[in-house]
């Protein structure tokens, strides 16, 4: 049995996660949400618990008897979050982190694309590599996830890229990073230290098709 709990878990991709895991016995789910009226469904078994990340205290509470912390967060203080699930992780013994992102934190968007990327989003991306280098410099055993442009098609079609590594498509589906996702929380060993571009192969381009 694996104990996982899942902060915002009321977010698009997040959803995918809740339903998909839901269907496996081997899971157990604690849901953390702002707002429990967001969350699409509620797994017969898993726990809500109503909650902000920034809360830290309360948070080592939820974390107790956890084996892994699925983070699905936004806002403009990605790195205060962080540290936050940081610290509270260290509280409750728990190791193990999947921690989603946003692709260009680390200038790895070439070409085009990249220029068009930073424009529409560069204002945030300070705050997500904020994240990203307070999770990187912790002693977790973390992954990092950084989707291309999302969209909402019903397909699982992906491809991974490492750090360092030129970022490739431009697009990807929320139920495709969910499947990573799960693919993670049943073998925890995949991917640890590792930060993780994912886009849908052959979505190359000078911006998302759908912008």
């Amino acid at each position: 049995m694996t104990n996982v709990l899942i902060l915002g878990a009321g977010g698009q991709i997040a959803r995918w996660v809740v339903d998909g895991a839901a269907g496996d016995p081997s899971i157990t789910q604690t849901l953390l949400v702002r707002d429990p009226a967001r969350l699409r469904s509620r797994p017969a078994g898993a726990r809500v618990v109503t909650g902000d990340v920034r809360d830290t205290e309360a948070l080592s509470a939820t974390m107790a008897g956890q084996d892994l912390v699925y983070a699905n967060l936004t806002g403009d203080d990605m790195g205060e979050q962080a540290r936050s699930v940081i610290a509270a992780m260290h509280a409750s013994g728990v190791k193990r982190l999947i921690f989603v992102l946003a692709l260009g934190i680390y200038d790895e968007v070439p070409g085009a694309f990249g220029a068009w990327n930073r424009q529409a989003i560069g204002s945030a991306l300070v705050t997500f590599r904020e994240a990203a280098d307070a999770i990187g410099a912790s002693d977790l055993a973390y992954t990092l996830v950084r989707p291309a442009w999302l969209d909402d098609a019903d397909e699982v079609d992906y491809e991974l890229t490492e750090k360092g590594e030129p970022f490739k498509g431009t697009v990807v589906s929320r139920k495709s990073v969910a499947d990573l996702i799960l693919t993670i929380i049943l073998d925890p060993t995949l991917h640890v230290g590792s930060s993780l571009g994912i886009d849908k192969p052959g979505s190359e381009g000078d911006r998302p098709s759908f912008m």
